[in-house]
């Protein structure tokens, strides 16, 4: 039981006992005792509720804070003992899975979804080993940045959201309350005009792949090393290939729309790039209160265009350059250097109101389907990873975009 409510349930004894006396018109002397000494019991019982309320009250947050971080370090710890050689192993071999992979592989199942054997996509950061080659599995990222962690969409505010099945809509504010001034005295204000939104949907429309080919030598020469290797090649395939299509995907052939592609505010230039150009977008930005200062904004840029701008120079006497101006005021580290995005091409990107300027659907895990036919004669193992995917930008006030920067 509680110090505070053991100590609470004594003080309503005592003023039971108190109160029974209280009401004898005449008392004995051990009876006045006793109620000195209920008295003096129930001033330092009340010093001590109170002391006994602080030192649960801290308790109690404690406690509260492990709750709340409690079920994020136990899936952290499920992940890590995933193994993605068992997945192979059982693709190749047959062998039964077992632990906690088998155990997260009948969840994800469970779900629906899945052909083949599924993979969280967890399961694909790189892991730590300790000296002794016993591998040593560390969770230190989230989702995003452990699929992409030199991503050129993650630097460019792009956020990424999981989705167990279904579409998710983000509805949008276009319209609503305005402010005006009453023209003349008694007269009316502005009239009202409907709050409206508009919709912006992700839908499991794309599916990427990722295909693997594992020789019947290297499962046989690496072991436990085919582990590591796994999980290096199919996330760099499919973190490159996703960190391209976001940012210029064609929106046919099963490719989603990409920020490039599919931004309305675009401003073709002829010439160098200055200083200027992108002071330009920028003053844009604030003109549709995006934002408040450059700051905020992110750049994503060619690395010859960086190069160019670098070499620019605006005054000859303190050798100041376009770059120097450029990041003086928007800041290097919102600049990215971005090999996706062709030559003469700068894709700028806001985060407002809290809403991101593009958001990446990611359906569940990676579903890992064996090919046993194709590599069959030579006893090797072909392996296909698929993930459900899709782009939205929710506003293209938050995205504009310049092309022709170095042309004649």
């Amino acid at each position: 039981m509680l110090d505070s409510v053991r100590l609470q349930r004594r003080q309503s004894e005592i003023r039971q006992t108190l109160s029974a006396l209280v009401g004898k018109p005449d008392l004995s002397d051990d009876e006045t005792r006793s109620m000195e000494s209920l008295d003096a019991e129930y001033r330092a019982n009340e010093t001590r509720y109170r002391a006994a309320l602080i030192a649960e009250d801290t308790e109690r947050r404690e406690a509260g804070e492990e709750l709340e971080t409690r079920s994020d370090k136990e899936w952290a710890e499920m992940m890590a003992s995933f193994e993605t050689r068992q997945v192979v192993l059982a693709l190749d071999e047959g062998r039964s899975l077992s632990g906690q992979t088998a155990e997260i592989v009948q969840e994800m199942r469970e779900a629906g979804g899945y052909r083949g054997i599924p993979v969280p996509l967890e399961a694909l950061e790189q892991r730590n080993t300790v000296s002794t080659d016993t591998p040593s599995p560390v969770r230190t990222l989230s989702i995003f940045d452990r699929l992409f962690p030199t991503s050129v969409a993650s630097r460019i505010g792009v956020n990424s959201v999981q989705i167990a099945q279904g579409s998710q809509e983000y509805p949008v504010a276009t319209a609503g309350a305005t402010a005006g001034w009453a023209a003349t005295e008694g007269g009316d204000v502005p009239a009202a005009t409907a709050f409206q939104t508009a919709e912006a949907t992700l839908s499991p429309d794309h599916t990427l792949g990722a295909h693997m080919r594992i020789s019947r030598k290297a499962m046989k020469q690496t072991g436990a090393g085919l582990e590591q290797a796994i999980r290096r090649d199919m996330a760099a395939a499919i973190g490159a290939e996703l960190d391209r299509a976001i940012l210029i995907g064609s929106g046919a052939s099963g490719e989603p729309t990409g920020i490039v592609t599919g931004a309305s505010n675009t401003e073709a230039i002829t010439g160098a790039a200055t200083w200027a150009t992108f002071k330009a977008e920028i003053l844009a930005f604030m003109a549709a209160n995006a934002i408040a200062d450059p700051s905020q904004v992110k750049l994503a840029i060619n690395p010859q265009d960086w190069s160019d701008l670098d070499d620019a120079i605006w005054d000859a006497g303190s050798g100041i350059t376009e770059w120097d101006r450029l990041v003086k005021h928007v800041g290097a580290g919102n600049v990215v250097k971005a090999t996706q995005l062709d030559a003469g091409t700068a894709l700028l990107t806001v985060t407002a109101g809290g809403l991101s300027p593009a958001y990446l659907g990611l359906w569940g895990g990676v579903d890992m389907i064996r090919d046993p036919y194709s590599d069959a004669t030579s006893g090797g193992l072909r392996l296909t990873g698929l993930l459900t995917t899709d782009l939205v930008m929710p506003r293209q006030a938050q995205v504009r975009v310049i092309t022709g920067i170095g042309s004649a």
